[in-house]
């Protein structure tokens, strides 16, 4: 993995979690969403993705986890095209990986143009600015901060 590559990764657990969380956390790795700093829900087995359904409001519903917040439908699909033995850390960065390389993303990285590298990734994690799941997004400059800070480079 590159340095621009964990950066990248870096910045969206810092996006998708949140540095509090993070903190009271395996780095996110086992964070279910619906998750806070003050209340974190933790799953405590990395042998499978936890798949555990929250409620997050009247309308919206969930399976999202890990560090990457994915939801269950997804590792399922992950977990057979890449050969994953668990939900481990080292899977969940494998699947971010897999999907920044689908959208399109790598050469960005490679070329340290991260915003878009970010534009191209927010119909996934929907923290991300430009995301259109009617979530809460981010600023673009507090990424830029948080993907430099984590060893990222920027053209």
């Amino acid at each position: 993995m590159t340095p621009n590559q964990k950066a990248f990764l870096d910045m969206i657990a810092h996006s998708e979690i949140g540095a509090p969380l993070l903190a009271v956390s395996d780095n996110g790795y086992d964070v279910i969403v619906g998750s806070t700093a003050s209340h974190p829900d933790l799953f405590t087995s990395y042998a499978d993705h936890p798949n555990k359904l929250i409620q997050l409001n009247t309308t919206l519903a969930s399976t999202a986890a890990g560090r990457y917040q994915l939801l269950y439908r997804y590792y399922a699909i992950y977990k057979r095209q890449l050969g994953l033995a668990d939900f481990s850390p080292d899977s969940q960065d494998r699947i971010a990986l897999q999907q920044i390389k689908e959208r399109g993303a790598l050469y960005d990285l490679a070329s340290n143009n991260f915003e878009s590298a970010v534009g191209k990734c927010s119909n996934i994690w929907a923290s991300l600015p430009g995301a259109t799941y009617g979530q809460h997004t981010n600023k673009m400059d507090d990424l830029k901060m948080a993907y430099v800070n984590a060893g990222g480079f920027i053209a």
